[in-house]
C-alpha cells in the first residue's frame, strides 16, 4: 500500500530543463565548445559536475579541477538568475490541483531532487506549502541513480521506502527509485523510454494511479 509520493523537481513539478540548457549553453558558447540539445538532455537527472563533463567532452583542452569548479559556479549563477524570475504562473496547470487532491486523499508528499537550488524554486513558485518534506542536493552525497535522495525523502516522511512511490522524468531517477525499493512512476523522457513501473503522459494522471491509501492502485 502506497502512503507517500516522492517527486523529482525539474521536469516533474516544474519544467526548468530549458533554463538548465540555456545556462550550460551560455557557458559552452563562452568557452567556444559545441553544445547541443542532445547533450543537454544527457545532463538531466545527474549532478552539476557530471553535467559539466558532458559540456566539456567536445574539447581537447584539459581543464584543472579549480577551473571546472569555476565553470560549474558560473553556470549555477546564470541558472539562479533565471530562477529568480520564476513565479507560480510558471507551474504546469495540473501540478497544484493534483498535489492538493493527493494530499486530500491522504498521501504524504515529499520532494526528492538532487538540485541544490530546490529551495529557491519552491519559494519562488509556492510549491513548498504543498509538500510535507523536501530532500534536495544539500541532503545527499551521491547523485541519482544512487537511491540516497529517495531514501532520504522516505525517512523525512517517516515511511519505509516500500510504502512510497518515486516520480521522476529521468531514467537515472527511475533507476534510483527502483534501487530504493519504491514503486516507480515515469513522466516525460523516462516514460518515453518505458522506464517506470507506470509510465504517464501527464502529471494529472497520478490521480488515476493513486486513489488513496488503502485503496487499490493502478491505472
Amino acid at each position: 500500500m502506497i502512503q507517500g509520493i516522492c517527486f523529482d523537481l525539474d521536469g516533474v513539478l516544474i519544467h526548468t530543463d530549458e533554463l538548465h540548457y540555456l545556462a550550460w549553453k551560455g557557458l559552452a558558447d563562452r568557452l567556444g565548445i559545441p553544445f547541443d540539445r542532445a547533450q543537454g538532455d544527457r545532463c538531466r537527472g545527474i549532478s552539476r559536475m557530471e553535467s559539466l563533463e558532458i559540456v566539456l567532452e567536445h574539447t581537447d583542452h584539459i581543464y584543472s579541477a579549480e577551473e571546472k569548479e569555476r565553470f560549474a559556479q558560473e553556470k549555477n549563477e546564470a541558472y539562479r538568475a533565471m530562477l529568480a524570475r520564476l513565479s507560480p504562473s510558471d507551474l504546469p496547470a495540473d501540478v497544484l490541483p493534483t498535489l492538493r487532491e493527493l494530499r486530500r486523499r491522504g498521501y504524504r508528499l515529499a520532494l526528492a531532487s538532487g538540485s541544490k537550488n530546490a529551495g529557491l524554486i519552491l519559494a519562488r513558485t509556492g510549491l513548498g506549502r504543498y509538500l510535507d518534506a523536501a530532500a534536495d542536493g544539500r541532503c545527499i552525497t551521491r547523485s541519482k541513480p544512487d537511491p540516497e535522495i529517495f531514501l532520504t525523502a522516505a525517512k523525512m516522511l517517516d515511511l519505509p521506502p516500500e510504502r512510497c512511490a518515486a516520480v521522476d522524468d529521468a531514467v537515472a531517477g527511475i533507476q534510483a527509485g527502483r534501487a530504493a525499493g519504491m514503486v516507480t512512476v515515469a513522466i516525460g523522457d523516462s516514460a518515453a523510454h518505458r522506464a517506470g513501473d507506470y509510465d504517464l503522459e501527464r502529471f494529472g494522471q497520478l490521480l488515476d494511479l493513486f486513489p488513496g491509501p488503502g485503496k487499490e492502485e493502478g491505472l
